[in-house]
């Protein structure tokens, strides 16, 4: 079994760059919401409140902090963690990738789909590929150049 310190260096900076990604927009974005929120009169930086009927919130200034410092510290730490090849940092982006999940997972439960949704879906769900090909769980097949049927050069 390796470790982030001995995964390939490819797996390994994908895993950063595609963490580092998040965390970078995921602290924006919960700046922007933070931001908007604390700001008199309407914003372009904050969705409409009607999104939020139904949910446990009257403003996005909590969904906001939960935005920045969770979802983007965790993917943060996992993105240093793994361009410094520590042997953590496959579990911080283990927890990170489960973390957006969690988030994406109740945001469309609770405010209507937006295509982002579908992006970040999809950055955690490569997060958890790339912790399970560092740690040899998931093999890539290569494909063999003779085709079936066909005998193979000598």
């Amino acid at each position: 079994m390796s470790t982030s310190s001995t995964a390939p260096a490819p797996v390994r900076v994908a895993l950063a760059l595609v963490a580092g990604a998040v965390a970078l927009t995921a602290v924006a974005g919960g700046a922007a919401l933070v931001v908007g929120t604390l700001t008199a009169g309407p914003s372009v930086l904050v969705p409409p409140t009607r999104y939020l009927a139904g949910s446990p919130f009257d403003s996005y200034l909590v969904p906001g902090l939960v935005l920045a410092v969770v979802v983007g510290g965790s993917h943060a730490l996992a993105a240093v963690l793994a361009a410094r090849r520590s042997r953590w940092a496959l579990v911080a982006a283990t927890v990170a990738a489960f973390g957006l999940l969690v988030w994406i997972f109740v945001q469309t439960a609770l405010i209507p789909f937006s295509v982002l949704q579908a992006v970040y879906e999809a950055a955690a769900i490569a997060e958890l590929g790339l912790v399970l090909l560092a740690l040899g769980l998931l093999t890539v097949r290569r494909r063999s150049s003779s085709r079936p049927g066909h005998a193979s050069p000598v």
